[in-house]
């Protein structure tokens, strides 16, 4: 018994991995990348489905929410936080605001994972560790794959009365697996202002889990907000 429900485990991570590699793959092409007969990939396939690990589409089969959550959770524990704090400093310096790394949760929440505090005399104050619905963010917007062509998303008086979030996603994959974003104080910003910041804020982003060839620090703009400051943020 021990053996073969090893072997099933096998034959599912497998499979799991097959429809990973390839990011949309009929149940034909799963089988025999997996060396699966039909069934028995439409068997397993099914239970992955169920469990959130893969999805079905008219396609065929991708990788499930399940898979992103558990991905985006291994980076953040350690490797994420780290690869983008110089991404979160350089938002701050060119800014003047926080900026904050944010991946979604089991539970359709999104959790706060690391913040650079903005050097205005007033300022968001950290929220790491803490969560918050999906809907009516920029973070929740950009975690629940809701970001437009130019690349970022900006919400006004979201969780939070006068504050203005600016957020892009950062992918691994092609999947969504943190949104990095800053907070700035409604009055203290234009509508050019939150597409500079929104520029930068997509680009520091797309670099977090992008091999670098060389050492120095990402290009970005550096013109700071300069309006004067107060207080209050929701990323």
């Amino acid at each position: 018994m021990a053996d073969t429900s090893t072997r099933t485990v096998e034959r599912a991570l497998l499979l799991l991995g097959t429809v990973c590699d390839r990011g949309s793959v009929t149940l034909a092409d799963a089988a025999r990348d997996s060396g699966l007969s039909a069934s028995t990939a439409l068997r397993l396939l099914r239970t992955l489905e169920g469990t959130g690990f893969v999805r079905r589409d008219d396609d065929g089969y991708r990788p499930g929410m399940r898979v992103v959550q558990l991905g985006a959770q291994a980076l953040s524990h350690e490797s994420l936080v780290s690869l983008a704090e110089s991404a979160l400093e350089r938002l701050v310096d060119s800014t003047g605001e926080s900026a904050y790394l944010n991946v979604p949760s089991h539970d359709g929440h999104g959790i706060y994972l690391s913040v650079r505090e903005g050097t205005h005399s007033v300022r968001h104050t950290s929220w790491v560790g803490r969560s918050i619905p999906l809907d009516g963010s920029a973070a929740g917007a950009v975690l629940s794959g809701k970001t437009p062509e130019d690349g970022y998303v900006v919400v006004s008086n979201g969780i939070e009365p006068d504050v203005t979030a600016i957020a892009a996603p950062v992918l691994s994959g092609g999947h969504v697996v943190a949104a990095l974003s800053v907070v700035v104080p409604s009055y203290r910003i234009t509508d050019d202002g939150a597409r500079r910041i929104g520029r930068q804020v997509a680009g520091e982003a797309t670099g977090i889990l992008t091999a670098r060839t060389d050492t120095g620090p990402q290009q970005t703009e550096t013109s700071p907000t300069n309006e004067p400051s107060t207080s209050g943020a929701q990323s």
